[in-house]
């Protein structure tokens, strides 16, 4: 059960980085960031999409 629950926070977390390097503007990729979340049930409110992101831009960056 672990191995399943890694595998997919990872699937996540990749995703999440593609979609962070793709060439759009930021705003557009919250807006998926948020879709994509939505499709998994998960709700959050846009300033809670903000922190996600910058959460995972300073994770990538090793701050």
């Amino acid at each position: 059960m672990k191995g399943l629950a890694a595998f997919l926070g990872g699937v996540i977390v990749g995703a999440a980085l593609g979609i962070l390097f793709a060439p759009e503007k930021g705003e557009d990729t919250r807006t998926r960031i948020a879709e994509i979340l939505r499709k998994k049930g998960i709700k959050l409110h846009s300033d809670d999409i903000d922190t996600l992101v910058d959460e995972i831009k300073a994770e990538i960056k090793g701050e």
